[in-house]
């Protein structure tokens, strides 16, 4: 595991051969927020981080239930019974184990690691604009219908899952980039990801931290780029249909 702070922002990346994975923990005055919780060997690496820092660790902030985003969850619950599980209304069905779409959502099939067995039943669904301590709640859907990301406000760090990513080339969430192709693979609906991804962009992070690849600072210019480049890649899909 490699720990890189930048502000009250810590990365944990876990970096097995094939699928490095970050999680993140926030720090607040008295208390820290992990947002994710990567794999099931994760467990050990982030409470030692928890330890490092010296403050007690009192919120689980899901960004969306892919199993490389939850998968220590039942872990970490288990070794802090009294922390309390975020995840957004519409994905912790998703985390239940269910791929049925709700009405009125784009009739895409659901992608990616779709958990079957979790045992820990989140506290607190979440809403857009809600807040959990420093952290504002974000709607970002389109890589799991109820994807989150979250916005340090006082920092305007923006903590976004896999609504871009870093690893083998920065993209929006469902362009392809072939040396890391699996948050494409796992995006449920594309047209719904831009959208997200724009809404985002709005929001002027000061930095962009995701689920697969490195921290960026100031990432406007970042952002503008490969927002034009799913435009273009997405329509150029939807034309050859």
């Amino acid at each position: 595991m490699k720990i890189t702070r930048i502000g009250s922002l810590y990365q944990l990346a876990f970096m097995p051969r094939l699928f490095p994975v970050n999680c993140y923990l926030v720090e607040e005055e008295n208390e820290l927020t992990l947002i994710d919780a990567a794999l099931p060997f994760s467990v050990k690496g982030i409470l030692q981080a928890v330890e490092q820092i010296g403050k007690p660790l009192t919120r689980i902030v899901l960004t969306h239930a892919h199993g490389d985003h939850i998968g220590a969850l039942d872990g970490l619950k288990k070794a802090l019974p009294n922390v309390k599980v975020y995840i957004s209304r519409r994905d912790a069905k998703l985390l239940a184990g269910s791929k049925e779409l709700e009405a009125g959502e784009p009739n895409s099939p659901i992608k990616g690691d779709v958990p079957k067995s979790v045992l820990t039943k989140p506290d607190v669904l979440l809403e857009d604009g809600d807040r959990v301590g420093s952290l504002q709640a974000v709607s970002a859907p389109g890589h799991t219908p109820g994807m989150m990301a979250f916005l340090d406000v006082r920092s305007r760090a923006l903590i976004a899952g896999d609504a871009f990513q870093v690893r083998g080339g920065a993209a929006v969430s469902g362009v392809m980039k072939f040396w890391f192709p699996f948050p494409a693979m796992a995006t449920w609906n594309k047209d719904v990801s831009l959208e997200s991804a724009r809404k985002l962009r709005q929001l002027e992070p000061s930095l962009l931290a995701v689920g697969h690849g490195r921290m960026i600072e100031q990432p406007i210019p970042t952002m503008d780029r490969i927002l034009e480049e799913a435009a273009k890649k997405f329509h150029t899909d939807a034309a050859t249909i």
